[in-house]
């Protein structure tokens, strides 16, 4: 194999990959242009703290509302059509913006410009989970990170030059007309994606047998990442205006913070996505947790630009294990319905949320030490509930997120012919046996196997 082709094994770089990772950069590259500066621009066309809050918990709300229709268009219409579907109607948002400079019409217009980041959720991991074995699920989800975050690195610093440069009325409508043409590329994109097939038996399950179906592992984290998502959402639209209000900063200076935020994801993501498909993907995941809680306790000390810096340092390391959480809803998701499981639980994940935006605007109305101390408080809560449930968690059903270093419908096979792979470790009697078993097989005894396995042998 040539050193090109093992570099996109390792990677899962398969066709249908390139293309949706081509596509996620053009259109990342349009939003990221003007996204990150709508509060600003919202507070310019004479909205109050109660709209601005209101557009942040618009965009949360529709994030969970979006999300199972989103799986649902998958299952039914297949990836490369949905995909097409969505991108269109964020491009009619886009010239709603545009042509309407108003705060009503931005809200309004939420309604479409959210469709790629929200109704495409399900469509992307859906596309890495039937194109990739569920050995490289999190490589593949970290490689689509990693390449996500590559106009978040660039896009802010080049909108927030736009903005500096014509004013933020004008910089925002040059940031919409470039959104739109890097749009239409990606329609031209994304139609290339090969269609894959999808079981028809399935396309009629609702909400409530979805919901009823998700694991005891998928409801542990949904639990956790809730918390830990209020401690998001409380700080997050009121970051932007702390920044550069409160503190002064140019809005090319956000846009740098929010590129050393990327940048800082962006290190971590292969390494840990390779380390967490090969030893686990719990401990990441709780990584995780830490620092998001972490973050807003920073913003609380920084009384400076310089300080900010820290702070988003911190703030992209939250991304550490991101890919291995999304890997493990993947993997906890029947494949016969694994769009509708990832949108039924960003449904109810986002919807819960939502209020934390209003509470973000009212804690905020009191002043921001007190909006940042509470979304600390509930960070910790979140990383103590998962702490916790992940180690009393026993696999049900043989969970693949408990098993992740091989594909299982392979180990199936090469069992079926009486030869298992070498690295296969059956869950074998307790006690002293299972050292014997393990010998008598030519396997390392239980006690060596790799933290996230071990539950298997308890």
């Amino acid at each position: 194999m040539k050193p090109g082709e093992r570099i996109a094994s390792f990677l899962g770089l398969r066709r249908n990959i390139v293309l949706l990772l081509a596509a996620l950069t053009a259109i990342g590259f349009g939003e990221e242009l003007w996204l990150r500066f709508v509060p600003k621009y919202l507070e310019l066309l004479g909205a109050g703290i109660w709209v601005i809050g209101g557009y942040d918990a618009l965009r949360t709300l529709l994030g969970a509302l979006y999300a199972y229709p989103g799986g649902v268009a998958t299952d039914q219409w297949g990836h490369r059509r949905a995909l097409l579907a969505f991108t269109l109607a964020s491009l009619v948002g886009y010239a709603v913006m545009l042509v309407v400079p108003h705060w009503g019409a931005v809200l309004a217009a939420t309604f479409l410009f959210s469709a790629w980041s929200f109704f495409s959720l399900p469509a992307t991991f859906s596309l890495v989970a039937a194109t990739l074995g569920s050995d490289q699920y999190t490589m593949g989800i970290g490689v689509q990170s990693l390449v996500k975050r590559i106009p978040i690195l660039i896009g802010p610093v080049l909108g927030g030059m736009l903005l500096d440069s014509l004013g933020i009325i004008h910089g925002m409508r040059v940031g919409l007309l470039v959104g739109i043409g890097l749009g239409a590329a990606a329609l031209v994109v994304q139609s290339k994606i090969d269609e894959t097939a999808l079981p028809s038996s399935e396309r009629g399950r609702g909400l409530v047998s979805v919901v009823r179906e998700f694991s005891p592992e998928l409801r542990r984290l949904l639990l956790s990442d809730i918390l830990i998502r209020f401690c998001e959402r409380i700080p997050y639209a009121w970051l932007v205006i702390y920044a550069m209000t409160t503190l002064g900063v140019s809005g090319q200076t956000f846009g740098w913070l929010t590129s050393v935020e990327i940048a800082t994801a962006m290190i971590c993501f292969i390494p840990i996505a390779r380390l967490a498909d090969r030893h686990g993907r719990e401990p990441f995941v709780l990584a995780t947790f830490g620092f998001f809680t972490l973050f807003p306790l920073l913003l609380l000390f920084s009384g400076s630009p310089a300080m900010l810096f820290v702070a988003f340092i911190v703030r992209g390391l939250k991304e550490f294990g991101d890919p291995a959480r999304k890997a493990l809803i993947v993997t906890l998701a029947p494949e016969d319905a694994r769009g509708r499981t990832v949108g039924a639980y960003y449904l109810i994940r986002d919807l819960t949320v939502t209020p934390g935006a209003f509470l973000g605007a009212a804690l905020w109305a009191i002043s921001p030490q007190a909006n940042f101390l509470a979304a600390f408080l509930i960070g910790i809560a979140g990383s103590l509930v998962y702490a916790a449930t992940f180690r009393r968690a026993r696999p049900s059903g043989g969970g693949e997120a408990d098993f992740p270093v091989r594909d299982r419908s392979r180990t199936r096979s090469r069992c079926t012919s009486g030869r298992e792979p070498p690295d296969f470790i059956p869950p074998i009697a307790r006690g002293p046996k299972r050292i014997l078993t393990a010998a008598a097989l030519g396997r390392r005894p239980p006690i060596l196997v790799p933290t996230a396995q071990f539950s298997l042998l308890r």
